[in-house]
C-alpha cells in the first residue's frame, strides 16, 4: 500500500468525505482520481488500486461514481460555464447565455476576454504568478492605466470578500484616443498569484451595463 498521491484532486477528497455516509466506519472508501483511475482510500491515509472483482468494491465503486456524477452536475447547473486560471487560483463562473468568453493566445496581456452579447461591454482576466502586496498592485495597476488614458482617475474604492479573502474593487475613468471609459476592476494577490479582474465600457453606456459588469466580477471564485 502506498501513502496518498497528490494526484488525488481535491474535488475528489470532497466527494470522498461525503463518500462516508455509503460505508460503515473504519472502512475503506472508493475514490476516483482526477485520472480516472479507482483507488480504495484506507482510514490510516494508505490507498491502494481497488479490486473491482471483488462484489463489496463494486458496491463502493458505484457509490462514488454516482457521487462524481453529482458533483459534476452541481457544477454545471445554474446556466454557467467555468473559466479556469492556468497561472493562479482564480475560477470565473460565467452566464453564457450573457457573456462571450475566449481564451487568449500566450504572450497576451489576459489569459481569458470577456464580451456581453449585445452590449459594448468587455472583461479581461489578467493573471501573473508574481505576489505582490495589494496597495503595490493598486500602484501598478494605476500605472498602467495611465499609460494608456492619461487622464485616469479612480472615482470609487473599498475592500470586499470574496471566498472569505480581501479583494479591492476599483472604478477608475479615462479618455483613450478620445473615447471616455469606465472600468470597474477586482484586484487581488497571494502567495500563488496575482489577479486583476476588468471589466470596462464607455462612460454613456455604465450605466445601461454596469448590473452585468458587477455580476461578472462577483462570480470570481478563489480557491483555497
Amino acid at each position: 500500500m502506498n501513502k496518498l498521491l497528490p494526484f488525488i484532486s481535491l474535488f475528489f477528497l470532497i466527494g470522498i468525505i461525503s463518500c462516508n455516509q455509503f460505508t460503515k466506519k473504519g472502512a475503506s472508501v472508493a475514490a476516483i482520481t482526477n485520472k480516472g483511475e479507482v483507488v480504495m482510500l484506507n482510514e490510516d491515509g494508505t490507498w491502494e488500486y481497488a479490486d473491482k472483482g471483488s462484489s463489496t468494491n463494486k458496491q463502493k465503486i458505484s457509490n462514488a461514481d454516482s457521487l462524481l456524477k453529482v458533483l459534476s452536475n452541481a457544477n454545471t447547473d445554474n446556466n454557467s460555464s467555468l473559466v479556469k486560471s492556468t497561472k493562479t487560483n482564480i475560477e470565473v463562473n460565467v452566464n453564457p447565455d450573457k457573456w462571450t468568453v475566449k481564451k487568449e493566445d500566450a504572450g497576451e496581456t489576459a489569459e481569458y476576454s470577456f464580451n456581453l452579447k449585445g452590449n459594448d461591454a468587455y472583461a479581461m482576466l489578467i493573471t501573473e504568478r508574481i505576489a505582490m502586496p495589494l496597495d503595490v498592485l493598486k500602484k501598478a495597476a494605476l500605472a498602467n492605466a495611465a499609460s494608456a488614458a492619461p487622464d485616469i482617475k479612480v472615482v470609487d474604492e473599498e475592500i470586499r470578500t470574496v471566498s472569505g479573502e480581501k479583494v479591492l474593487f476599483m472604478q477608475m475613468d479615462g479618455t483613450i484616443s478620445g473615447v471616455k471609459f469606465s472600468y470597474l476592476g477586482y484586484y487581488y494577490s497571494s502567495d500563488k498569484g496575482t489577479v486583476q479582474f476588468l471589466t470596462y465600457t464607455s462612460q454613456n453606456l455604465l450605466k445601461e451595463n454596469r448590473k452585468d459588469m458587477e455580476e461578472l466580477l462577483n462570480q470570481m471564485v478563489i480557491l483555497k
